[in-house]
């Protein structure tokens, strides 16, 4: 292989990253979308369309483990394959929790929700935003993006407390909506973790870049 045809290899593996985390984007929204609105249609689909997303990941890395393989990058193309692997692997497992809401709203069916959808929704626009700019940060090198991307989990923790705490709160009053509820927590929950690869991805954005592994959010507690 020329190292123009490596070049274009490499670009080609970016791209498909790019076109692999608006995927999964989509799958996020969607996934709480379709249990705002009771498409059970619609969760169908999203389970069916994760398959893609997994057969896309581990096209990805093959083709990655190829080319150092064969191509002996030098540090900065070895850090950016590295990076798309772990990345690609957040993304993978981003799908694997949108399709896990997916099966909830099947799950809950033809019943009501305990509750109106207020902060999950909430929660799926900040994650959606931090995956949106991890993919921005990737694309442009921005490190200081992919830094800041760090602090927006911050607000998506607080409103999986927020939502814990109401949703104990109405089982403890009304046992009768356990089950129902405890579906929310679940949905609640698989935000919180999207959230926490949305800063995993951002964590690599900035090895990929500066060649330092920087921890970033790191938790007070």
């Amino acid at each position: 292989m020329t190292r123009e045809a490596y070049h274009k290899a490499l670009k080609e593996l970016e791209n498909e990253v790019l076109d692999m985390g608006n995927t999964v984007i989509k799958a996020v929204k969607d996934s709480v979308e379709s249990l705002k609105s009771r498409d059970i249609e619609k969760s169908k689909e999203i389970i069916k369309n994760d398959r893609l997303k997994n057969k896309k990941r581990f096209d990805i890395e093959e083709r990655c483990i190829l080319l150092m393989a064969t191509q002996q990058p030098m540090a900065g193309d070895l850090r950016i394959l590295t990076a798309i692997l772990n990345i690609i692997t957040d993304l993978e497992r981003i799908g694997d929790h949108a399709e896990g809401n997916a099966k909830i709203n099947i799950l809950i069916g033809k019943e009501p929700l305990v509750k109106p959808l207020i902060d999950i929704p909430r929660m799926v626009e900040v994650a959606s935003s931090m995956l949106e700019e991890c993919l921005k940060a990737f694309v442009e090198r921005d490190v200081e993006k992919a830094k800041k991307i760090g602090s927006m989990d911050d607000a998506v923790d607080a409103l999986y407390e927020q939502i814990y705490r109401e949703l104990l709160l109405m089982m403890i009053e009304n046992p009768r909506i356990i089950q129902g509820a405890t579906y929310l927590i679940w949905v609640a929950h698989n935000m919180e973790r999207i959230a926490d690869r949305a800063t995993n991805i951002a964590e690599r954005i900035v090895f990929m870049v500066t060649g330092k592994m920087e921890e970033l959010n790191v938790s007070s507690y």
